[in-house]
């Protein structure tokens, strides 16, 4: 008996979980325009987002921070490769290099 409702429990399971997965597989919820084209905003959503409350505002300083990063990242790795091509070592930390080159401007004053 026990055997035979474990069966039964285990069929329903499965017969259930397949008819779940069916449902979800028949709608994904989107409309293709063409195949691999099937974004579509949310209802609300506005056409043009400037001046609208979706609208992210960013202040310059926050815009310029990757641009200021970038450029801090060409400065470090052209001290780098200046180093190298001095004295065929390559050093990662840019501070030991700036610290050898303060030394360096001290013994030639």
């Amino acid at each position: 008996m026990r055997n035979r409702n474990l069966i039964i429990g285990t069929v329903l399971v499965t017969i259930g979980g397949g008819m779940g997965a069916g449902a979800a597989l028949a709608y994904d919820g989107t409309n293709c325009s063409e195949p691999g084209v099937c974004w579509e905003p949310k209802p609300g959503y506005p056409d043009k987002i400037e001046g609208s409350k979706y609208d992210p505002k960013h202040s310059d300083s926050e815009l310029n921070k990757q641009q200021e990063s970038i450029q801090g990242m060409e400065k470090r790795n052209a001290m780098r490769v200046e180093h190298f091509k001095k004295t065929g070592e390559w050093v990662n930390d840019t501070d030991e290099l700036e610290l050898q080159q303060a030394m360096s401007e001290d013994e030639q004053s």
